[in-house]
């Protein structure tokens, strides 16, 4: 059996978006989708130095409102940009390993940037879920919603896919079924909802391993 997961490319999100690499074989970066300027693509928040949460954001090109995620484009001077917001962010003085990558701009688009952020989060936590990318995989423009989800589950040969709490809105059990593939919906996270950036660096990585898979 081939387990997938697709998730739109989050900023050093939160621990339960991570069960996913847990409970997959193959973890689909879902950046063939239009730019959410709202969303968590870009940004998270971070403890500061009075322990509120503030905003950690990614500089990023103006773009038009319809850029798809693949497109976005980093300014020239983005390290340095990132690096005055990461003075507000005790925690961001860490030497461990996953800053290693953080302040690294150079020659990655922001796609690049992200999914290398989640594989650095992956390696901490000893998940071994190959990544892809669902731009690559040739799917139509013209399939939406559920129908594109399972066009890249056939793609790739799945069998089962993962999604998380919010899926069961979304998409149909029986057309899952229906097409060979079993539908698969995490129940809600219980936990915290800090990003795993500021977690790794105050937190054991096997302590929060095992936090994940428990609730896989």
């Amino acid at each position: 059996m081939t387990a997938l997961a697709i998730m739109q490319p989050y900023f050093f999100p939160y621990a339960g978006y991570f069960r996913l690499f847990a409970a997959a074989d193959l973890f689909v970066i879902y950046d063939c989708v239009q730019f959410p300027r709202r969303g968590w693509v870009h940004r998270n928040r971070l403890p500061d130095a009075n322990g509120a949460p503030a905003w950690l954001n990614l500089p990023l090109e103006k773009a038009p409102r319809a850029t798809a995620i693949k497109d976005l484009n980093f300014p020239a001077d983005a390290a340095a940009r990132f690096a005055a917001q990461m003075r507000r962010f005790p925690v961001l003085s860490s030497d461990q390993p996953v800053m290693r990558n953080l302040t690294d701009f150079s020659g990655v688009s922001p796609v690049d940037y992200l999914e290398r952020g989640l594989a650095d989060v992956c390696a901490a936590l000893g998940l071994t879920c190959e990544i892809s990318r669902s731009s690559r995989l040739g799917i139509s423009p013209d399939i939406h919603g559920q129908e594109r989800i399972l066009a890249i589950a056939e793609a790739l040969g799945a069998d089962r896919y993962v999604n998380a709490p919010g899926g069961g809105e979304l998409y149909q059990r029986q057309t899952f079924s229906e097409r060979g593939i079993d539908l698969q919906i995490l129940e809600p996270y219980r936990g915290s909802n800090w990003s795993m950036l500021h977690r790794l660096l105050s937190e054991p990585a096997e302590q929060l391993a095992v936090e994940i898979r428990q609730q896989t």
